[in-house]
This record gives structure tokens, C-alpha cells and sequence, in this order.
């Protein structure tokens, strides 16, 4: 199970290999991006010409009381700032508009590779986590692209162009200001040692929240059944606390940082003033040279702060893309042959697309969720098509990891499943599972109204389809009572129905799929008396022509199934129709005496 020291691990400052994979994502859009770039240089170049556009007013038209040359340089100034103004609006609507382009597209990859996804990724990556890599993560890299890679060029350009015009104007007094830079080196290497320690904190307690809740919200109904709701506020507050201490320590970090930097760029409009007046008055210097200097100086520092900060931004995008880059080239281990292990023939094939018949066998499985630790073990068996083959044993027994590997969620580690004669692992994994109809306990719905949630999306499943399946399986009896019918909002999981009706509308949507192999996994677990008095009829008309695979806890639901399976501790030890295993008084015969005690012990 990942740890938060996952989010604890920032890596390199720059890492060229991420970067370089980043900027592969700016390619679509590499039009824009160069056109925002030349904005923002022409932008920096003007910003950078109008202090020497007031030298060259003060000591060319003011002092020679020039009022005709000094509206004309007036007048260009004027330009100047409206072409920053247009110039800049345009960089910063196409560096945006760009970064959320990106934003998107990273998104739908992470969200693409995540369906791809097995089962048993999900097994071992909390879905708080996960969000995080869609959301934070991703959030983190849009900064960089809007406010981080195209903007360096801004204060790159206009550091080295106001470093020129220093040097320029009069090399004395740039001498003196480049002395200072020491200082300012060391000032914001201290300020980066200390905000990529924050920033560790703040990602650690973000990744914290975002797991917390997740874990909380979805197990609302089972803290205040327990009365924990003290409790998990409680801890909830103590991850919280941690994450605003996280923040105000990286807000204290900044305080600190850019009140220095505002000192020493003071500091160094004051060795101006010093020197400069001196040689003001020496002759050696004019006002506006002066004046110059003063308002570069002052320009000076801001793309130095920038710089930092972009220092900060690009920790973050590091630390973010080598989390979202690991998730991404974390490759599923269940996937779509390119040629399956036919059983028949040596020959390789395409993969199957869908299955035929239905005919189901399980040779020597043995199957283990962790090394060591069993769940199958040697399980041989066969299912006819359309027979009707029950599955009963004790918990834990491996009833539901046997539909787990049917449907591929897994791999087995010893033995093989053939459908139809081609193993499970020949199939297209999406034409294989779509042949399987699987109706769980645990119901499934998604936002959304009845009809989607029993369509899924899938354009073959007409409206008639859709209502005949409803009607099969008794569920169009509470539906045309909802307000809108089939076209009624249900809340999220399916808030607004009751247990009884999910599971109708799981039936409905099994039906609606026309699958050739049936699943049951506790189907009628969570489904009162009257309920399941109803669906009885239906699933004898649902598993007619179909394989079906029946595990049931309530041996009720199975005694008229065409034969009964009983697995003991991962085994396959008992197989035969209710009468015969009740006649052999083995394993079977001991779950049904417990289930209906010494009075249904004669009952046949």
C-alpha cells in the first residue's frame, strides 16, 4: 500500500528527462506558446526602453526647455505603455488558453489510463490518492506551463537587458550593483532551502486531506452507525491543523524573503543615490542618467523575486510530474492479447471478440491475492452451456475471487480458465466481459437518470430493449412511479432508491446487455422476502439459454440450480445436486443444518 512518503519525496529541483516529457505535451500547441513568447519579449524590450525614455527627456528637452521634443518623447512613452498593455494581455490570454488545453489533455490521459487500469491496482492505491494525481497534481503542472516555462523568458530577457543598459549609461555605478548580488545570492538560496521544506509539508498534509475525506465520506453511514462522529472530527482536525501549519510556515517563509529583498533593493537605490549624486555634482553624470539608474535598480530586483518564485513553481511541477509520469507508466498487468493461447490450435489467432456458446471450465486453478497465502487452490470443474451451476461455501471460501478471475479482474497464477475452449487470456478483454452479465451485492449506480444507469452509455440497448428487461425483472413496477419515469435523477450511488430497487435496476441492466454467461454474486442477498418472491420468475426467464454461475450464502436462492459446487478453504470438495448433497451429510449438509437447524434437516 503507497504511503505518504510518496508525496514526501520532491526529487530534483530540475530534472531535464520530466521536463523535457513535459514540454512533449506543449507540442500541439507550440504555435501558441511561440506566438505568446514573442509577446512577452516585445513586451519586456518596451518595459525595458522607457527609463531611458525619461533620461533622454530630462537631459535632451527638459533641461534645454524643449517643449516640442519633449511631447514627442512624452507621446512615444504613452506608446510604449499601451503596446505593454496590448502585448501583455495578449501573452497572458494565450499562455492561459494554452496551459488549460494542457491541463485537459493531461487529465483525460490520466483519466484514459486509469480505466485501463486492473483490479488490482485500485487493491493497492487509495482512491484519495489517485484524485490527487487528477486534480492537485495536474493543477500544479497548469501553473507551470501558465505562469513558469514561457515567463522565465520575461525575466531572463529583461534581467539581461536591464543589466545592458546599466553597464551602458555608466559602468561605475553597474559595478556597484552587481556587488550587491552576493548577498542577494545567498538571501534566496536560504529562501529556497526553506520553502521546498514547506512545500514537502503542504503537499504531505494536502494528500493527507484528500485520502481522509474520501475514506470518510464514503463511509459516512458506517462512522454514524458507530457514533465516531466526534472522533473522526477530531482526527480530521488534527490533519487540517497540520496542513494550515504547513501553509503558514511557507507564508512566513515569504514574509521574511521579499521585505529582505525590498531592503536590498532599497539598499542599492541608496549606493546609487550616493555615488551617483556625487558624480552629479562632479559634472561626471547627468540628472537623467540618474534617474535612470535609479528606476532600472528598481526594475532589477522584481525579475530576481520572479525567478525565485518560479523556483517554487518548478519544485512543485517536478514533484507533481513524477508522481503523474510514475502513475502513467505503471502499465496494467491484465490486458488484450495480441494473439491468445488458443487451446485448439498452434497457430496464433486474433483475439476472440466475444463468446459463442458459454461453455465454461476451470482447469487445476490456483490463484493467490498475495505470495503465500492461497485463495484457490487446484479448482478443476466444467459448466455446460446453458447450465445453471451453483457456488456455496463458507466465507472466505474463494466463491467471489472464482468470478474474479472469469471476468479477468485477475490473472490466475497456476492452472487456466477456458470459455468455449480459448483461454480467458485469448479474449479481448472488453468482448469478454461484455459476454459476462454480473450482478453483484454491492450495487453500483452512477449520477445520473434510470435509463443510464441501466444503458451505460451503450447505444445498442434501445429504449424498447431497455423497458423489456425493466419489465422482465420487475423493476419498471417502482420506476413508473418515480417523477420522470426513466428519465429520473438519482442522487449519487443511487441515494434515492432503496437497497431492493438498486438491485432491480442491476438485474434490468444484465438483462438489457443480453450477456450468454450469467454471474449472480449474492444477487438476492440484500433483497426482502416479497422482493425476492418477485424475481424469482424473473431470473428463471433471465438464465434461460445462459450459463449461469449462482453464489448465494442462502442456500434458498440455489437447491433448484443443475448442480451445486461447495468450496472449503479454496478447494473444490463437493459437487451435485441438493438431494445428493444433502444425502452424503458432508460439508453441504452441515451449512444447510446451520442455516435452517434440525428442523429442516428432513426437509427435501
Amino acid at each position: 500500500m503507497a504511503t505518504d512518503n510518496e508525496e514526501e519525496v520532491l526529487g530534483k529541483a530540475y530534472d531535464a528527462r520530466l521536463m523535457r516529457r513535459l514540454l512533449g505535451y506543449l507540442r500541439p500547441y507550440r504555435g501558441a506558446a511561440a506566438l505568446a513568447v514573442c509577446c512577452l519579449v516585445a513586451g519586456s524590450a518596451l518595459s525595458i526602453l522607457q527609463p531611458y525614455l525619461v533620461k533622454v527627456a530630462i537631459d535632451g528637452y527638459i533641461r534645454a526647455r524643449d517643449l516640442t521634443g519633449l511631447g514627442g518623447v512624452s507621446a512615444l512613452y504613452v506608446l510604449t505603455l499601451l503596446g505593454c498593455f496590448a502585448l501583455s494581455y495578449g501573452q497572458t490570454w494565450l499562455i492561459n488558453l494554452t496551459g488549460q488545453k494542457i491541463m485537459r489533455d493531461l487529465r483525460m490521459e490520466i483519466f484514459r489510463h486509469l480505466q485501463k487500469m486492473d483490479v488490482a491496482f485500485f487493491d493497492k492505491n487509495p482512491v484519495g490518492r489517485l484524485m490527487t494525481r487528477v486534480t492537485t497534481d495536474v493543477d500544479a503542472l497548469n501553473e507551470l506551463f501558465t505562469s513558469g516555462v514561457i515567463s522565465v523568458f520575461d525575466d531572463v530577457f529583461t534581467l539581461a537587458g536591464i543589466i545592458i543598459f546599466l553597464f551602458v549609461l555608466d559602468w561605475r555605478l553597474a559595478l556597484a550593483i552587481v556587488a550587491i548580488l552576493p548577498l542577494l545570492a545567498f538571501v534566496t538560496l536560504m529562501f529556497k532551502i526553506k520553502v521546498r521544506h514547506s512545500y514537502r509539508l503542504v503537499r504531505t498534509a494536502i494528500a493527507r486531506i484528500n485520502a481522509f475525506l474520501q475514506e470518510n465520506i464514503t463511509g459516512s453511514p458506517v462512522v454514524q452507525l458507530f457514533g465516531q462522529e466526534v472522533k473522526q472530527y477530531a482526527r480530521f482536525m488534527g490533519i487540517n491543523k497540520d496542513h494550515m501549519d504547513a501553509n503558514i510556515l511557507s507564508i512566513f517563509y515569504y514574509a521574511i524573503f521579499y521585505p529582505i529583498l525590498e531592503a536590498i533593493s532599497a539598499l542599492a537605490i541608496g549606493v546609487i543615490v550616493w555615488f551617483g549624486g556625487h558624480e552629479v555634482l562632479a559634472g561626471t553624470l547627468t540628472i537623467g542618467t540618474l534617474v535612470a539608474f535609479i528606476q532600472y535598480s528598481d526594475r532589477f530586483f522584481k525579475p530576481i523575486s520572479d525567478l525565485s518564485e518560479k523556483y517554487t513553481i518548478l519544485q512543485a511541477a517536478m514533484a507533481s510530474s513524477e508522481r503523474i509520469f510514475k502513475l502513467l507508466d505503471d502499465a496494467p498487468t491484465v490486458t488484450s492479447p495480441a494473439a491468445p493461447p488458443a487451446a485448439t490450435s498452434a497457430e496464433p489467432a486474433e483475439p476472440v471478440k466475444s463468446v459463442k456458446e458459454g461453455r465454461i471450465e476451470f482447469r487445476h486453478v490456483g490463484f493467490a491475492y498475495t505470495p503465500g497465502h492461497e485463495v484457490l487452490r487446484d479448482v478443476s470443474f466444467s459448466v455446460a452451456p446453458g447450465e445453471k451451476v451453483a457456488v456455496v461455501g463458507a466465507t472466505g471460501a474463494g466463491k467471489s475471487t472464482l468470478i474474479s478471475l472469469l471476468c479477468r479482474f485477475y490473472d490466475v497464477r497456476e492452472g487456466g480458465i477456458f470459455i468455449d475452449g480459448v483461454d480467458v487470456r485469448g479474449y479481448d478483454l472488453q468482448g469478454l466481459r461484455r459476454s459476462i452479465g454480473t450482478v453483484l451485492q454491492d450495487v453500483f449506480l452512477f449520477s445520473g437518470n434510470v435509463a443510464e444507469n441501466i444503458r451505460l452509455g451503450d447505444a445498442g440497448v434501445t429504449d424498447g430493449r431497455l423497458r423489456q428487461a425493466a419489465e422482465t425483472v420487475h423493476a419498471a413496477e417502482f420506476i413508473e412511479k418515480l417523477d420522470g419515469r426513466y428519465s429520473a435523477p438519482l442522487g449519487e450511488r443511487g441515494a434515492s432508491l432503496s437497497v431492493g430497487q438498486k438491485q432491480l435496476l442491476s438485474f434490468a441492466r444484465a438483462l438489457a446487455f443480453d450477456p450468454k454467461i450469467l454471474v449472480l454474486d449474492e444477487a438476492t442477498s440484500s433483497i426482502d422476502t416479497e422482493t425476492e418472491l418477485l424475481i424469482r420468475d424473473a431470473l428463471e426467464k433471465l438464465m434461460a439459454g445462459r450459463t449461469s454461475i449462482i453464489i448465494a450464502h442462502r442456500l434458498s436462492t440455489v437447491q433448484n440450480a443443475d448442480r451445486i459446487l461447495v468450496l472449503h478453504h479454496g478447494r473444490l470438495r463437493e459437487s451435485g445436486t441438493h438431494q445428493e448433497l444433502l444425502k452424503l451429510k458432508g460439508i453441504y449438509w452441515r451449512l444447510y443444518q446451520l442455516q435452517y437447524g434440525a428442523e429442516g434437516s428432513g426437509a427435501r
